[in-house]
């Protein structure tokens, strides 16, 4: 079975509403000897691309766009590779691990306009992409953390004693 007759299969079994006809179909449409598509399967999902889901997203307010869904073995030149075709790529950044070296699973990618994000978004969003399906999603801005805290309890710096001497009973 081809690789787009497959992600077909797939939309159209995701489209279906309740668990039990989802469940029918999928044996009804494996067990059966015809080669085409049952036709009493549903359109295809908008959840993979089509107008109908994407007009109910918000307009991205900047070129910075979230991936995530990334595999582990994802490098920042194919995270590059598979954005490119969408505009003027500014970077595209894999987020590793510092010891092990390895994708952690989500990246960043910066287009220099707005306008090329959102194409990119709608075009990328629920693909394939080393075999692992990568989820497009607005950016969102870094947190700053919190400052530590100094201990205004302990008068010694650096010591800690426990008040606790026994059990008085």
């Amino acid at each position: 079975m081809a690789l787009s007759s497959s992600s077909a299969l797939l939309r159209r079994l995701l489209r279906s509403s309740t668990p039990a006809s989802s469940s029918s179909k999928l044996r009804a449409t494996f067990c059966s000897s015809s080669s085409g598509p049952s036709p009493t399967l549903p359109p295809p999902s908008s959840i993979f691309g089509d107008d109908t889901e994407v007009a109910n997203v918000p307009p991205l307010t900047t070129p910075k766009l979230f991936v995530s869904g990334l595999s582990r073995l994802t490098t920042d030149e194919k995270l590059k590779g598979a954005f490119a075709p969408f505009g003027r790529l500014v970077e595209a950044k894999v987020v590793t691990d510092k010891i092990s070296g390895r994708s952690k699973g989500f990246g960043f990618v910066r287009y220099a306009t707005i306008e090329e994000a959102e194409n990119a978004r709608q075009e990328m969003n629920a693909k394939f992409l080393d075999g692992w399906v990568i989820f497009v999603d607005p950016a969102k801005p870094r947190q700053p953390k919190p400052a530590a805290q100094q201990d205004t309890h302990s008068s010694h710096t650096g010591f800690t004693t426990n008040k606790t001497v026994g059990w008085c009973g």
